[in-house]
């Protein structure tokens, strides 16, 4: 049989076929899952660590260069990812996402993203300095987190897949690393706000976030500059 007709008849079963749902009560591996029309539900919190600047740092430094402020970035975030709780569902060249289940969720990833900003201005940028004094590079990132159902399902080829995260939380946390604006590098949706606990909210009666308006989307958002010791 062609290749034309293989893939012609795969993509009709896959339109056809009945999906298969589970409720999740753990982050699913790709394994816990089926390659056809299987899928896991479960309520959870996104969160996006993204290197800012990526195409600059290739263009304008040598590989072995670049491939270090790479490292040390996804070695913090994702150290501090899982250190809070969440597992890492995936790396996607200079980001990384972490996916938080459970009561505290929300506030596990907020916190995680105030750590990896004290991460990158606290332990990297001075490393940096130190072992390259006369470069003018500094690491500059954005974080962001969202919360929903999301659906997991299987995708790809046998011996060749991955897990899709299919979900507004997947998405948006995402695209709100691309707000980062100045020294506000840590972005959240107002439904991880809303329940987010105090400890992440407010630090001796000052508000560590900023109220905006995600216009594209048409939804509140909040921004911060605060940061978390790992």
């Amino acid at each position: 049989m062609a290749l034309k007709d293989d893939l012609n008849s795969e993509v009709v079963a896959i339109f056809k076929t009945d999906w298969k749902k589970r409720t999740g009560q753990q982050v699913p591996e790709p394994e816990d899952i089926a390659l056809g029309n299987d899928a896991v539900e479960l309520d959870a919190t996104v969160l996006y660590a993204d290197l800012a600047e990526s195409t600059e740092l290739v263009n304008d430094y040598k590989a072995p260069f670049a491939a270090e402020i790479y490292k040390t970035y996804l070695v913090c975030a994702s150290r501090i990812i899982k250190a809070e709780g969440g597992t890492i569902t995936a790396f996607d060249g200079d980001r990384v996402m972490g996916v938080f289940i459970g009561d505290t969720k929300n506030t596990s990833a907020v916190r995680a993203a105030l750590k990896i900003d004290y991460a990158v201005t606290k332990i990297i940028n001075p490393a940096l300095k130190a072992q390259y004094p006369t470069s003018t590079y500094e690491v500059r990132q954005s974080v962001g987190v969202d919360t929903s159902t999301l659906f997991a399902a299987r995708t790809g080829i046998r011996g060749s897949n991955d897990l899709v995260w299919v979900g507004r939380a997947a998405n948006y946390a995402a695209k709100l690393c691309s707000l980062r604006e100045g020294i506000y590098t840590s972005w959240i949706t107002s439904s991880v706000y809303d329940v987010m606990h105090s400890e992440v909210k407010i630090t001796n009666g000052t508000s560590m976030w900023e109220k905006r308006h995600w216009t594209a989307r048409k939804i509140d958002v909040y921004r911060s500059s605060w940061q978390m010791t790992p």
